[in-house]
């Protein structure tokens, strides 16, 4: 994919962060040394580790440069370096390797998963939150206008655009025969959007990204009108005019065996 647009993700950051702290409030180490926040994006959710644990080597890892800038002039006492989840491997076991809806870009969780797993030092945390949103309404749209409209050669199979996340329990199975203890969890956060535009915005900076980079200029928008047709009629208004985002999110906290 292009760059990410750190700008445009910016714009619904309380609501991004919210998971973020939630996650990270149920991460049970006290005085970590070094802590890894996968896919840190523009560091609004390093900025959390940072203040949870000022003793700590905080490091961010992420395959945007534009998204890692940003995180430089936020947190300059972090370090951030560009790199890819699924090879990355550090180079020392950190105490806390934290991934706030990142790994839904990265494939192949039967693999990752154990892997990060044995990344943590003995005694550490694992910690991840994913979006679980591929079925409603927010993203089947995405799909099904990639497939009706004369976009559809350019997008080409638009279920394999995203990687499926899997049912929870998968992930307790891939992460128990490396864990002493696991704490999972699964949350639907309904977010106060003003518009169907809104949303449309919010996911520009996330899920809709891969559709529209596959499609030549003069389709672009032509293809975001349309999906913003279906969003408009998928989240109707409230008594106060605001949209219901529905957005259920799975989480997990698991320290491995010492």
């Amino acid at each position: 994919m292009k760059d990410w647009n750190p700008e445009l993700y910016t714009r619904f950051e309380a609501q991004r962060t919210r998971p973020a702290q939630e996650l990270l409030a149920r991460v049970a180490l006290e005085h970590p040394a070094h802590v890894v926040d996968l896919g840190c994006g523009p560091g609004n959710s390093t900025e959390l580790l940072a203040d949870r644990f000022p003793g700590a080597r905080i490091s961010g890892i992420d395959t945007s440069e534009a998204m890692l800038q940003s995180a430089r002039k936020r947190l300059p006492g972090c370090t951030f370096d560009l790199g890819d989840i699924a090879t990355w491997r550090p180079e020392t076991p950190p105490d806390l390797i934290y991934a706030n809806a990142s790994l839904q870009w990265v494939p192949d969780h039967a693999s990752l998963f154990p892997k990060l797993m044995s990344s943590v030092a003995p005694g550490g945390v694992l910690a991840v939150q994913m979006p679980s949103n591929r079925d409603e309404p927010s993203h089947s749209s995405m799909r099904e206008v990639a497939a009706s409209g004369p976009w559809a050669t350019a997008i080409g199979d638009a279920a394999a655009v995203r990687i499926k996340v899997q049912p929870l329990a998968d992930y307790y199975d891939m992460l128990a025969p490396l864990s002493e203890e696991i704490d999972v969890w699964c949350c639907i956060y309904y977010h106060q959007m003003p518009s169907a535009d809104a949303i449309v915005e919010w996911v520009r900076a996330t899920g809709l990204k891969p559709f529209v980079e596959r499609l030549p200029a003069d389709q672009q928008e032509a293809f975001i009108d349309a999906y913003r047709r279906r969003i408009d009629a998928a989240y109707p208004r409230q008594a106060d005019g605001l949209r219901l985002l529905k957005f259920p999110r799975i989480f997990m906290v698991a320290r491995r065996k010492r």
